[in-house]
């Protein structure tokens, strides 16, 4: 059966590769070569029939399984190459085989996204829970885990980050000290020290991740902040109390489309009548699709970077008002693409914590999440809600004066 299988993803490489080209040496020796145009250049070699088997099968899935298991390896060059040819291809070329597997995901949304609270808690865990070291040796001082704010080519990833933390302090409208402020997801803590340092704010973050509360209330004690920011162990729905801000950066996509409408509630329900919310989340511009069954696997289980289509009606039925929305284009691969030459300057001590596959399994996750942004559709959004219009003034001034104020106060104190 081998030679079925080989000739379904000699097919499908065939019609795929329409733009560069592609080398692959099969488990027999033999070659075939795909695309021989212009464009981005990469080979492969397949070492196994079972390789073969289950690419024709389920390449959404087998790609990255097979290079973690060494059953796949790049020629003449890396697994970033061989992901700049199929991402590259995949704007033009729809696949049956890919069409298929991502239909069948949709329909099951339902199920993969159910997100309970249980469920949301081991989501995390499975990613955010890992060694602690492991996201130093690759993110930036203050370990921001989302899409950095790029004004300029040349800015470092530590400013970049900084640039994105006051940007969106500058959109909730920080206007004056000891407003208090709900974090959702708060990650390693620093959105939160940030906002309580340069802008007085009270803030309380909370996340699921056990990893990352230890390390933000050590932060906040070293820093001498824990009188302004405390961190909690706390599902989004179990919240009850209301804030003056509301942020959450980077983990909407861990919410699942079957609670959005719950999420939206939730954040309309702890905001004050004039309260202001700030949601920034991973997006897709071309439509609601599914996730990456790899990314599913073995990144984010539970996890989905949706459409605006499919953000806004939840948003409205929550009562909410949109005041802003703003598309970041590109600069979440600005960013990845720092994590990925970090990752790589530090390999050989990230393979000291886990393994040879762990690192192969990283690479594949870096090098695709950074062309998603770079070739496909994905992109980063940020929306600001209200419950009242009057909450905020009627130009977006104020968003320019705050982050110029912010930038020029830094570069005073420097």
């Amino acid at each position: 059966m081998i030679w079925l299988y080989r000739k379904l993803l000699d097919r499908c490489l065939a019609k795929l590769v329409r733009r560069g080209s592609l080398l692959v040496v099969w488990p027999d020796g033999s070659r075939s070569e795909y695309g021989r145009t212009e464009g981005f250049m990469a080979g492969i070699h397949l070492k196994t029939n079972e390789a073969v088997k289950r690419m024709s099968l389920n390449p959404g899935l087998a790609l990255g399984e097979a290079y973690m298991d060494g059953a796949l390896t790049p020629l003449n060059g890396s697994i970033h190459d061989v992901l700049c040819v199929m991402l590259d291809n995949l704007n033009d070329v729809r696949l049956p085989i890919l069409a298929i597997t991502a239909q069948a995901r949709r329909l099951l949304r339902p199920i993969l996204q159910a997100n309970n609270a249980s469920r949301a808690r081991r989501n995390v865990a499975h990613h955010y829970d890992l060694n602690g070291r492991l996201y130093s040796l690759f993110l930036d001082r203050d370990k921001q885990y989302s899409c950095g704010y790029f004004t300029s080519d040349d800015m470092s990833l530590d400013e970049a980050q900084l640039a994105k933390k006051r940007h969106i302090a500058a959109k909730l409208k920080l206007d004056r000290p000891g407003l208090e402020v709900l974090d959702i997801g708060c990650g390693w803590g620093g959105m939160a020290l940030t906002l309580a340092r340069e802008f007085g704010a009270k803030v309380t973050g909370i996340t699921l991740s056990e990893e990352q509360l230890a390390a933000a209330r050590a932060r906040a004690a070293q820093e001498g902040l824990a009188d302004r920011v405390s961190f909690e162990l706390m599902d989004y729905r179990a919240m009850n109390r209301q804030f003056d801000r509301i942020v959450s950066v980077g983990m909407f996509e861990h919410v699942g489309v079957p609670n959005y409408e719950t999420f939206f509630r939730t954040v309309k329900s702890c905001l004050k009548p004039d309260g202001v919310a700030l949601i920034h989340s991973i997006g897709r511009f071309e439509g609601p699709g599914a996730t990456n069954p790899w990314i599913a696997k073995y990144i984010f289980p539970g996890g989905y970077s949706p459409a605006l289509s499919e953000v806004l009606e939840p948003v409205e039925q929550s009562g909410l008002r949109t005041t802003d929305i703003e598309i970041l284009r590109l600069h979440y691969a600005k960013t990845i693409a720092h994590w990925r030459r970090r990752f790589a300057a530090n390999r050989d001590a990230i393979a000291s914590l886990y393994d040879e596959r762990f690192c192969r399994m990283f690479e594949f996750y870096l090098s695709g999440s950074e062309l998603a942004f770079r070739l496909t559709d994905h992109m980063n959004f940020q929306i600001q809600l209200v419950r009242k219009q009057e909450a905020l003034p009627l130009t977006r001034d104020y968003m320019v004066e705050t982050e110029r104020g912010a930038t020029q106060f830094a570069s005073a104190a420097d």
